[in-house]
């Protein structure tokens, strides 16, 4: 009867030292959690921001600046500048407009026409991304092509925002939206690209 006892006081005990070493590690799991949480909060929406992009090829080039003013409340106002070093000029359907040439495939910046609130959350990025839209187009195509357009879908890094290609149509903001103080081009309005199709595989704020 006495070893019934003591093989039982040892059962409880490995099983409540098991229990501890279970809970102490999901305990460090959720400070991990946590600490991963807020490394991805540390980008800052403030002062000047290089805007990259990175192609099908592998390089990175820096095509522009973003400029944020932080304005209170966790918002910020921004700016976004094309380095006309880079950003070549085409004159596409009587109009000018600032291209990263490749061989593959031209893109080309299309500045957001309306006035807009021009202002961004940590959690709300959609008029940066109405003011970096695109249009891809061939080398030996003449002309806008509206309808290949691009808007990037922006997620928050450690190291700042990255934004993947999605397909939208330009013409859709060839007339002033109902409302200017909403980005036209809500999810409905967006299509992801299949991987690897357009030259620009990303766009990046860091």
């Amino acid at each position: 009867m006495g070893d019934d006892r003591q093989t039982l006081r040892a059962h409880r005990a490995r099983t409540a030292h098991r229990a501890g070493a279970i809970l102490a590690r999901a305990l460090a799991g959720v400070a991990l959690c946590g600490a991963l949480q807020g490394a991805a909060q540390a980008f800052e929406l403030s002062g000047e921001k290089a805007l990259v992009a990175l192609t099908k090829d592998g390089q990175r080039t820096r095509i522009g600046s973003v400029f944020f003013q932080p304005s209170g409340a966790g918002a910020a106002g921004f700016r976004v500048q094309m380095d006309r070093a880079v950003m070549q000029d085409h004159f596409l359907s009587m109009r000018e407009f600032k291209c990263l040439p490749a061989a593959q495939e031209i893109t080309c910046f299309v500045a957001y026409p309306y006035p807009h609130p021009g202002t961004v959350t940590a959690s709300d990025v959609g008029w940066l991304e109405h003011n970096l839209l695109f249009f891809f187009k061939q080398p030996a195509d003449f002309g806008a092509k509206l309808w290949n357009g691009i808007i990037f879908r922006f997620t928050q890094t450690p190291s700042g925002l990255v934004g993947r290609p999605q397909a939208v149509d330009l013409n859709l903001i060839g007339v002033p939206p109902d409302n200017l103080n909403e980005p036209p081009y809500g999810p409905f309005q967006r299509d992801d690209f299949p991987a690897g199709a357009r030259w620009v595989q990303e766009l990046r704020i860091e």
